[in-house]
């Protein structure tokens, strides 16, 4: 149950993503117009550090006038690994440059109408390198403990859905406190 694409037509693009038009062949042979967009891939990192706290930036989103938690995290550029992204963008973006980066997970979160393929990546120490030098990315950044994650989630200050998916799959995989005797 493929569907086959024989051809696609632009009908508008900027410098992160383009709308297409696709001519489309369903698994039944019927061929149809479908729209969908192009976007550029996308990498944030997940940073956390001795004490059980991760890194989060208070944010504006102006589309949806909303502030809400998030990662740090950016387009990836062209010709750039998705690894390389992440960590540029967490100093950009932060001030902090990350230690050792592993990938923690990734999503495809529109499959059916975007192409962009979300990266998440994680590091658990990160030293101070300076001021962000973007500086109108977030109100403050703050380090936050794990613990208090899910509550944050639960009252919606956490929205942003790489975020979500990053800091889950982080508790997911957190080993345990040690209980306390």
């Amino acid at each position: 149950m493929r569907w086959l694409i024989h051809g696609e037509q632009e009908v508008w693009a900027s410098p992160w993503l383009s709308v297409r038009r696709l001519d489309v062949e369903q698994p039944d042979g019927h061929r149809v117009d479908y729209h969908a967009i192009r976007l550029s891939d996308v990498a944030a990192v997940v940073v956390t550090d001795a004490e059980d706290r991760v890194l989060l930036m208070w944010r504006h989103r102006f589309l949806t006038d909303t502030w809400a938690w998030e990662l740090p995290m950016g387009i990836v550029e062209s010709g750039e690994a998705p690894i390389e992204a992440a960590a540029r963008e967490l100093e950009e973006e932060t001030g902090w440059r990350s230690g050792p980066l592993t990938e923690l997970i990734r999503s495809q979160p529109g499959a059916g109408i975007i192409d962009s393929t979300h990266y998440v990546f994680r590091a658990t120490s990160a030293s101070y390198a300076g001021p962000p030098t973007e500086r109108n990315e977030s109100d403050r950044i703050e380090w936050v403990p794990l613990a208090e994650v899910p509550g944050m989630i639960a009252r919606h200050e956490v929205l942003s859905g790489i975020t979500l998916l990053g800091l889950q799959q982080t508790l997911l995989t957190q080993p345990p406190p040690p209980s306390a005797v």
